[in-house]
């Protein structure tokens, strides 16, 4: 493991993107050296913000990549540039954290795999925050520990408006943002398929609907229903919607044969997460959140979080960003990389299909059907 920082080339500079370069200048082991953002204003607003240099700012980002000291290139951009930066950046030889979705095109999406495949030496990463907060991680050692026997019905929602001012009306685009799967409900669906596949279980099929009432000018559709069957006979369900909620919904609801867990995001903090389980709670329904209620031996750290913020500042960006440094400096794959993570893109892919032939879609997909679909 070499001691020297992992140079960063940024590309992005909106709230999240500042958020994430903040998060990297507080690393020990990584160095931003270049930003590379369509608006200089902006750019040098954000570089000012985190306290760098204006001289990082690049306006063009094939300037950026080319530069030899660049080690990895984080992608903040809108959706539709995920793909080809992160194709450009894989081809430069440079490591890649993108935000989701990882692509706005199937070809795209096919090609990021591709490459990934080609070159495992090259560090990737999908940004499917999610799976960082205390309460995800948590959940999924109890799943995996068998807390909860197996599961047999699991449902983890995505409602969330999505911040869209005057200065970001582009989002209300198709062309720009891609579907609503990718500009939000796929973090559901990543941890979804997460929960399920540490008890070896995969997604076969899946029908999704949409429904086309909207409050906001969108282009692409806004509301999702979506019923996935997993290998073992379990069942999904991930009702999504990033036009209006009220406030952000992650409930998630997950069944097992020996317990059963439930969180809800519109409770008092002490009441947003019970559950029960024949070997951890005597089959009791418990509120590990609670310290009033609790059994002291069962109660969650008052520092657990929970993933139902619309606040950036309270996610998991320092945790996503010290994974992915920590890959790069040990050589190892993140479980959320272009290969490891394509099930759930492909999820997403599936789901589009699903709506736009009203039948249910087989996954994995049929690559040469999918191609004409997607390309039609």
């Amino acid at each position: 493991m070499s001691d020297q920082p992992t140079r960063i080339g940024f590309v992005g500079a909106g709230w999240m993107g500042t958020t994430l370069m903040q998060r990297l200048n507080e690393h020990p082991h990584a160095e931003v050296i270049a930003l590379h953002q369509r608006s200089r204003e902006k750019a040098l607003a954000s570089l000012k913000q985190v306290g760098l240099l204006e001289s990082l700012y690049f306006s063009d980002y094939d300037e950026m990549l080319a530069m030899p000291e660049v080690d990895a290139v984080f992608l903040c951009s809108p959706n539709s540039a995920h793909g080809p930066q992160s194709i450009a950046a894989l081809e430069a030889g440079k490591h890649v954290f993108c935000e989701k979705p990882c692509a706005t095109t199937y070809a795209d999406f096919e090609r990021q795999v591709e490459l990934a495949k080609a070159n495992p030496d090259l560090i990737t990463y999908v940004n499917y925050l999610m799976n960082f907060d205390t309460m995800e991680q948590r959940l999924l050692k109890m799943v995996k520990r068998g807390d909860f026997g197996a599961i047999t019905q699991i449902q983890v929602n995505y409602r969330h408006p999505i911040n869209i001012t005057e200065d970001k009306a582009w989002k209300l685009s198709s062309e720009i943002m891609g579907d609503a799967i990718g500009m939000g409900i796929i973090h559901a669906l990543s941890v979804m398929l997460n929960l399920m596949a540490a008890q070896d279980a995969h997604p076969i099929r899946v029908y999704a609907t949409t429904c086309p009432v909207k409050t906001r000018p969108f282009e692409p559709e806004v509301i999702y229903n979506i019923h996935v069957q997993f290998s073992n006979g379990a069942t999904g369900v991930c009702l999504g919607n990033v036009d209006h909620a009220n406030g952000y919904d992650a409930y998630h609801h997950l069944h097992g044969t020996e317990g059963g867990f439930i969180f809800d995001s519109y409770l008092e903090r002490t009441h947003k997460v019970r559950l029960w389980s024949e070997s951890q709670t005597d089959r009791q329904w418990i509120r590990p959140l609670d310290p009033d209620a609790c059994p002291t031996d069962l109660q969650w750290p008052e520092d657990t979080t929970t993933p139902d913020s619309g606040d950036v500042m309270q996610h998991q960006t320092g945790s996503c960003v010290a994974h992915f440094i920590d890959c790069v400096r040990t050589q190892s794959p993140s479980f959320l990389g272009f290969e490891a993570s394509a099930p759930t893109a492909e999820l997403g892919w599936a789901i589009l299909m699903s709506v736009a032939k009203g039948m249910p879609v087989d996954v994995p997909l049929d690559r040469e059907q999918a191609r004409r679909h997607f390309s039609s």
